[in-house]
C-alpha cells in the first residue's frame, strides 16, 4: 500500500486534491478580501508560469515574451469590457477623450462575449504556432530564440503606447465596471473571479502533466536533449517546438485575460520586456523542470514583491534578488525539489553510518559450544 501511495500518479491525485482544499476552501476563509483579491493576481501570473515551464522546462526554450501573449489576452478581454460598460452602440470613454469618439471597426467584434473568450484562446494559440513554425523551421534556438521573443515584447510594448487612440497608451486600459454582466464592484463577484481563476489554473496544471505523461512530452523532451536524433527518427522537431509554444501562449493569453478584471487595469507596464523577464524568475525559482514548481516560483515571486514593497518601499528589489541567488545558488532546480533534496541527504547519512545489525561478530562468539572454530583460509587447522 506504502509503494503505490508512492507511486506519481498517486503524488499528483494527493497533491492536486491538496492544492484544491487550500485554494477553494483555506484559502476564502482566513484572508481578507484584499488579500484574496492578491492572490487571484498571482494566481493569473501562475498561469503564465504553466506555459512556461511546459515550453522552457520540458522542451528547453527560453522564451523571454510571453508580455505579448499576456498582453494580448488581457487587452481582448479589457476591449469586451470598455465596450460592454459603453452599452449597446456605445463609444469608450477614453476613445472620447483622445480621439475622434468613433469605434475602430476593428473593435466592434469584440462586443460579444462568445467572440471575445474564443479570441482570447485562438488567436494567441494561432499566432504563437504560425512564429514557432516560421522560427523552429529555421533551426533558431537557444540565445537567439530568446533574444528575438524579447524583441517582440519591446515591439508589442512600443506598439501599444504609440496607438493612445485605440489602446490608451501609456495609461493602458482600466476603469471597468462590470465583468459580463456582473458588477466587479460587489465583493460576491470579486470572490467569483478568484475562484474562476483558481479552477483554471488547476486545469491548466492538469493538462500540462497529461501532456508530460504522454508520447508527446517524452518526444518534447527528447527534442530538448538530442534534437538531431529525433530528426532522424522521423519526426519533426519544428512542429514538437511549436505545439509546446502555442500551448503556453494559450496559457498566457487566458492569465492576461483574467487578470484584467481581477486587477483593474492591463497597460504596456504589464506586457514589456520587464514583466517577460519576472515570468521567467518565477519559474526558475519554482523550479522549471518540475510540475507545481512554476505555479509555486511565481506565487512567491509575486508574495515576495507585494510584501516587500510594503515593508520596504525603496530597496525591496534587492530583497528579491537576494532570494533569486540564493535560490539558485543552493536549490539550482527549484524550490519544489526541495523534498528530493532532503530525502537525497537522508539516504546518503544512512549510507554512510556504519550498519551495526549487519557486522560479522568474531569467529569465538559465533561458534556454537562445542563446534570447532572455521579454518583460515590457506592455513591448516
Amino acid at each position: 500500500m506504502s509503494a503505490a501511495w508512492r507511486s506519481p500518479r498517486a503524488r499528483v491525485i494527493v497533491g492536486t486534491g491538496i492544492a484544491a482544499v487550500v485554494l477553494f476552501v483555506v484559502a476564502p476563509s482566513v484572508l481578507s478580501s484584499f488579500r484574496l483579491n492578491l492572490l487571484a493576481k498571482f494566481l493569473c501570473l501562475a498561469m503564465v508560469a504553466v506555459g512556461i515551464g511546459l515550453a522552457w522546462g520540458r522542451g528547453g526554450m527560453l522564451v523571454l515574451g510571453q508580455g505579448v501573449f499576456f498582453g494580448l489576452g488581457g487587452y481582448m478581454m479589457a476591449m469586451h469590457l470598455k465596450l460592454e460598460d459603453a452599452g449597446p452602440g456605445g463609444v469608450p470613454d477614453f476613445m472620447t477623450l483622445y480621439g475622434d469618439g468613433v469605434v475602430p471597426g476593428w473593435w466592434e467584434p469584440f462586443r460579444d462575449p462568445v467572440f471575445t473568450l474564443v479570441a482570447i484562446v485562438v488567436l494567441p494559440t494561432v499566432l504563437a504556432a504560425l512564429l514557432g513554425l516560421a522560427v523552429f523551421t529555421r533551426r533558431v534556438r537557444g540565445a537567439y530564440f530568446a533574444i528575438l521573443s524579447q524583441a517582440l515584447a519591446a515591439a508589442f510594448a512600443i506598439l501599444l503606447i504609440g496607438q493612445q487612440k485605440v489602446t490608451g497608451g501609456t495609461n493602458g486600459l482600466n476603469g471597468f465596471r462590470s465583468f459580463f454582466g456582473f458588477d466587479l464592484a460587489d465583493p460576491v463577484n470579486k470572490k467569483m473571479l478568484y475562484f474562476i481563476a483558481a479552477g483554471t489554473l488547476l486545469v491548466m496544471v492538469l493538462l500540462v502533466r497529461l501532456l508530460m505523461r504522454s508520447r508527446y512530452g517524452e518526444l518534447l523532451v527528447a527534442v530538448r536533449d538530442q534534437e538531431n536524433r529525433v530528426r532522424f527518427l522521423g519526426y519533426n522537431p519544428a512542429v514538437i517546438k511549436a505545439a509546446a509554444f502555442a500551448v503556453a501562449a494559450c496559457f498566457a493569453s487566458i492569465g492576461g485575460a483574467l487578470f484584467t478584471p481581477i486587477v483593474g487595469i492591463i497597460s504596456p507596464a504589464d506586457v514589456g520586456v520587464v514583466p517577460s523577464i519576472v515570468f521567467l524568475v518565477g519559474v526558475a525559482i519554482g523550479g522549471r523542470a518540475t510540475l507545481l514548481g512554476p505555479v509555486l516560483g511565481a506565487v512567491a515571486v509575486s508574495w515576495a514583491e507585494s510584501s516587500l514593497s510594503e515593508s520596504f518601499p525603496s530597496f525591496w528589489t534587492y530583497f528579491q534578488g537576494a532570494l533569486f541567488i540564493v535560490v539558485v545558488a543552493f536549490l539550482p532546480q527549484g524550490i519544489a525539489t526541495l523534498g528530493q533534496v532532503r530525502l537525497r541527504l537522508r539516504v546518503r547519512s544512512q549510507d554512510e553510518a556504519p550498519d551495526e545489525g549487519t557486522a560479522e561478530p568474531p569467529p569465538d562468539e559465533a561458534a556454537e559450544p562445542g563446534a570447532s572454530a572455521p579454518s583460515t583460509s590457506g592455513r591448516t587447522a
